[in-house]
């Protein structure tokens, strides 16, 4: 199964791996060897006190000790699980919060330099994430210092200019999140491929837009997009777009768990859960601005 999201979509991400069932269902062992690519094949009986020839019984001791034997579990199996996904993801928040905290008291006035210089590097360390075959759990953490100081410092400049900005931007995204769990688990919004090709479809002109926009600032053309009504209807299809994509990592992260995905892939079901709520806490940042300028 390939994923739609761009942080899953990766070769390698969610796969079968040292006998872990995964989305990569395409690779059969060899008919002539019926016990390739399984770890535990190289000796099918002695690996196994309880096995046994076909029609052979168990003895009375055989029975005592399988009756005692913990059952298999997470912590055995090393499969994913939700409290994995969610442990991870408050680390990688809590790494967030603290830079931003970090950023809004510490950095002086002349120095939002760094800020921006954080945001490039909180870039260029995602993209590596992104197109990265193994999991890398420092990267992760990195990433989210470094978009969590440039955040943090983007945030002072707001809360100066609209005071209280922060509070309502955290609990607008608080809110966005909490609302599209609800729908997903409910079953009001399914991601089916049709859902998930409109979705991408709007994200891509969305962003297209967006860079247009861009390049025309730099010479001294605005389409207004950040301001007015139009500003706040394209914040509103960004916050959108934000829980589209919240909705494309619940399923992913509830595929990766039902289908067995290693236990280490839990980060990078936290990485693509931050990278969509700091996108909804932007959007929503920009457009509290935009509903508060005439403050």
């Amino acid at each position: 199964m390939r994923s739609s999201n761009p942080v899953f979509s990766r070769e390698g991400s969610f796969t079968r791996e040292a006998g872990y069932a995964g989305f990569d269902t395409t690779r059969q062992p060899h008919a002539a060897d019926p016990y390739a690519n399984n770890p535990y094949a190289a000796n099918p009986y002695g690996a196994n006190p309880y096995a046994r020839p076909e029609g052979a019984q168990l003895t009375d001791d055989q029975l005592v000790e399988m009756y005692r034997a913990p059952s298999a579990g997470p912590a055995q199996t090393g499969r994913m699980t939700m409290d994995d996904v969610v442990a991870r993801t408050t680390l990688t928040l809590l790494a967030l919060v603290g830079a931003g905290a970090v950023a809004w008291f510490a950095l002086p006035d002349e120095g939002y330099a760094f800020a921006a210089g954080a945001a490039f590097a909180a870039f260029v360390v995602g993209l590596v994430i992104t197109f990265k075959r193994s999991v890398s759990p420092p990267l992760i953490l990195a990433y989210a210092a470094l978009e969590g100081f440039f955040l943090g410092a983007m945030t002072k400049v707001f809360n100066t200019i609209w005071p209280g900005i922060a509070v309502q931007a955290v609990l607008g995204t608080a809110v966005v999140f909490g609302a599209m769990l609800i729908a997903y688990k409910s079953g009001r919004i399914r991601v089916t491929p049709r859902y998930t090709r409109i979705g991408l479809a709007i994200a891509m002109g969305f962003l297209g837009l967006l860079l247009v926009n861009m390049i025309a600032s730099m010479f001294g053309a605005d389409f207004g997009l950040r301001s007015g009504p139009l500003g706040i209807a394209v914040g509103l299809v960004g916050i959108a777009l934000g829980a589209f994509f919240l909705s494309l990592d619940f399923a992913e992260i509830e595929n990766a768990i039902r289908y067995g995905a290693p236990e280490r892939e839990a980060w990078r079901a936290a990485f693509g859960l931050t990278l969509s709520l700091v996108w909804i806490y932007l959007e929503m940042l920009r457009l509290i601005a935009i509903l508060r300028g005439d403050d």
